[in-house]
């Protein structure tokens, strides 16, 4: 099972405040711009803001792998001894999300393209 890092997402209270701050660390303004999500291309990664990432438990940057097989992925992270925390969910355009923590309690994020 090959994985690729290509999205990190950290969740923000005050989107416009953390815009100015990542468009001024990156140097370019965001590519997508909505009250959801503001997000920036920087190569082949993809930074992305979450103005209600808090609400949904998110303490901190998770980092998001891209999975051929998400269902495959997370049986063998739990078989390693993660703890599943949110099982594949679809986010639109077929995007499938998921995520576990590790025996540390990090978060590691799944994402699988359709």
């Amino acid at each position: 099972m090959v994985v690729e890092t290509k999205t990190v997402l950290y969740p923000v209270r005050d989107v416009e405040k953390a815009k100015g701050i990542f468009s001024a660390l990156l140097e370019m303004e965001p590519t997508t711009d909505s009250p959801f999500y503001v997000g920036f291309h920087v190569g082949d990664q993809e930074i992305g803001l979450l103005p209600q990432g808090h609400n949904q438990g998110m303490t901190g940057q998770v980092t998001y792998y891209d999975v051929a097989d998400i269902a495959e992925c997370l049986s063998k992270l739990a078989a390693a001894g993660a703890e599943i925390v949110q099982e594949p969910m679809d986010v639109g355009g077929g995007l499938l999300v998921a995520t576990a923590k590790d025996l540390d309690g990090n978060v590691i994020g799944l994402r699988q393209l359709a």
